[in-house]
């Protein structure tokens, strides 16, 4: 049986200094799950890995109760397949950051079972400063760069749902797309 890559998107770790977690201590984590391949991509908890494991649910709890049980903290994660990656990508809207002067580019990861039509009505938007897309796996949320003082996606944190999101930049969701899915 071959090995699956994913991505673990860490929730709330390395933010305001609170849940601080080394990356060296979070890939040595991943591997004594029994984990492969483990990458970690900046220090907000991005962890790219290989398991034979395929049931997305199984992961994410398994992985969820070790971190907690390792780093004494309550432990959230969004875990997205490979594929998964690739859909988000090919799902952006189109001209989806490529104007990073004028717009700033984030996806929003959604925790399953919720759904990105169930989050889409909960995202607020203020009208001539954002826009919001979903897609199968992620929201896009771009807001003028202009006006990022006004823009509603600071809004999003005080509502339920967001403890079931992870918010990613384009440039960032790009990286992982590419670490998890090499090119040969």
């Amino acid at each position: 049986m071959s090995e699956n890559r994913y991505v673990a998107l860490l929730r709330g770790i390395n933010v305001g200094g609170n849940n601080l977690i080394k990356m060296i201590e979070l890939r040595s984590s991943f591997a004594k799950m029994g984990f492969g391949d483990v990458e970690t991509y900046i220090q907000s908890g991005n962890v790219i890995f290989s398991s034979k494991q395929t049931n997305k649910a199984k992961l994410t709890s398994l992985i969820e109760k070790a971190l907690s049980d390792a780093f004494n903290y309550e432990s959230k994660v969004v875990v997205v397949s490979g594929s998964e990656m690739e859909r988000v990508v090919a799902q952006a809207p189109k001209g989806f950051g490529k104007d990073p002067e004028q717009y700033r580019y984030d996806v929003l990861f959604v925790k399953e079972p919720l759904k990105t039509s169930e989050v889409l009505k909960e995202v607020p938007t203020a009208p001539g400063v954002d826009a919001v897309a979903a897609g199968d796996h992620a929201l896009y949320f771009r807001r003028l760069v202009s006006k990022a003082t006004q823009s509603k996606l600071n809004k999003l944190a005080a509502r339920p749902v967001y403890k079931n999101l992870t918010i990613r930049n384009w440039n960032t969701t790009m990286k992982l797309f590419q670490m998890v899915n090499p090119t040969p």
